[in-house]
């Protein structure tokens, strides 16, 4: 799963419009017109090789309007959702800047966080959502997933579990 589905299914789970995506990328820093955001929202012909839902991956062709996401991309879209949901956090004096999401990160992972974040999810929660789509987790993998990468418990997230997550997430969000 590259990045540019994660914002495809990020989009139809939370059922935001054209819109409101520019919104948030302008909140997370990164300025986008409407037409670059439908850009970003194409699949790759990469992505289709990894999609369980599509059969015949043969004759998809990659489109040449469609615009790679980057990781810092979607780390500004996450940011720019969380900004929407919870407000702008205040800076203190001397804080150090946010780092920008380098390409050893899990983005899954970095998702995940920033959509607990972002929905105020509890772990709960974050497990009910998991539930409706039949995956079994306990709270301890959870919780290794939700951790910072180095920690000696951290587990990173693969794109089967990403997937779920945003599957019971629009189960939840769309009914």
């Amino acid at each position: 799963m590259d990045n540019n589905d994660r914002l495809i299914r990020l989009r139809y789970a939370l059922d935001i419009r054209d819109a409101d995506m520019v919104k948030i990328f302008k909140l997370g820093g990164v300025e986008l017109t409407q037409e670059e955001v439908r850009k970003l929202l194409i699949k790759s012909k990469e992505t289709y090789r990894y999609d369980d839902e599509v059969d015949d991956h043969d004759d998809v062709e990659e489109k040449d309007e469609s615009i790679k996401c980057k990781n810092s991309t979607l780390e500004a879209f996450l940011n720019g959702f969380i900004i929407l949901k919870r407000g702008k956090q205040d800076t203190l004096p001397g804080s150090p800047e946010l780092p920008v999401l380098s390409n050893h990160v899990n983005p899954n992972n970095l998702m995940l966080k920033k959509l607990k974040i972002a929905l105020s999810l509890t772990s709960e929660d974050a497990l009910d959502i998991l539930g409706k789509t039949g995956a079994i987790v306990t709270k301890g993998e959870l919780s290794a997933i939700f951790r910072k990468e180095g920690h000696k418990n951290y587990k990173e997230c693969g794109d089967q579990f990403a997937r779920n997550f945003l599957k019971g997430l629009a189960l939840k969000i769309r009914g």
